[in-house]
């Protein structure tokens, strides 16, 4: 900055400055095609950029962490495995055998495809990809939103699309879809495209009742559950869901200790399906 008023030095060594245009460019915060230390310091003052203490785990919580990493590695997780390890590779309290240790671990386990990906998510960057569906059929998604998610222990993209044809979820779902990481052929596949980067998924709240034991035994999930109480013996739960693919997925194992009570849509969906699986274990020979 030249202004008078606006001008600042910063006396940097040569190694931090290279690890804050490397922050710059993870981030997409450049000037032409270089990244700017100045624009990434503009932000952070701006609080469009959030800092936090990084040097106050104490050590047994990162032993912690890495056996558990390695617990999930030696029985075959290895999905949750390196979500553990990219969460202990932010930190900056990490040995340097350790932190060797996980970068290999990491090289060897992430493909380019999804390291692509979590770029991208981590820039806030809208993007198109093609996908290959189970029958096939080769589509294309324009996505203004996504994040890898577990489900079943597996992951999957889960995203918002522009496209909606063909999905088969309640209507006010529609934009979401769940996509297999290994069904996008490869990185090359994948190109940015302009728009704005939605800040979630579309979202649809579900009201549910559990009976009986479950409601005892019930375990709240964080984030996702909006209300939980008990209401005249019963417990009464308020869920925002992405997908009632997934969501009928959990609650099928419930049984009868389980109803829906509203939305009317996701509530006749589930009678559908339950009728529907009903009819099927009526026929001995299909």
């Amino acid at each position: 900055m030249t202004i008078k008023g606006r001008a600042i030095t910063l006396s940097l060594k040569e190694q931090d400055k290279l690890r804050l245009q490397q922050l710059a460019a993870e981030l997409d915060i450049t000037w032409g095609d270089k990244p700017n230390i100045s624009k990434l310091l503009e932000a952070i003052a701006q609080n469009k950029l959030r800092v936090a203490a990084n040097h106050d785990w104490h050590p047994d919580r990162i032993n912690a962490l890495n056996h558990a990493r390695q617990v999930l590695v030696d029985t075959g997780d290895r999905s949750a495995a390196l979500i553990i390890t990219q969460l202990l590779l932010d930190r900056s309290e990490l040995s340097l055998p350790l932190r060797a240790e996980l970068e290999k671990f990491v090289a060897d386990i992430k493909p380019p495809l999804r390291s692509k990906i979590d770029a991208l998510i981590r820039k806030q960057q809208p993007f198109k990809l093609s996908y290959q569906d189970a029958a096939g059929k080769v589509s294309e998604f324009s996505i203004y939103h996504a994040q890898i998610v577990p489900h079943e222990q597996r992951l999957y993209l889960d995203v918002w699309c522009t496209e909606t044809l063909g999905n088969q979820d309640i209507e006010a779902l529609q934009h979401n879809w769940c996509l297999r990481l290994d069904r996008i052929p490869d990185e090359s596949s994948i190109v940015e495209i302009k728009g704005k980067w939605r800040s979630e998924l579309d979202l649809v709240s579900v009201e549910f009742y559990l009976l009986n034991g479950l409601a005892f035994g019930y375990h709240s999930k964080t984030g996702a559950d909006l209300e939980n109480e008990w209401v005249q013996e019963r417990r009464r739960v308020v869920r925002a869901i992405s997908s009632t693919f997934w969501f009928f997925r959990e609650v099928l194992r419930y049984g009868e200790d389980f109803t829906i009570f509203a939305p009317d849509e996701v509530r006749q969906k589930f009678s559908d399906k339950v009728r529907k699986m009903y009819e099927l274990s009526k026929v001995r020979q299909l």
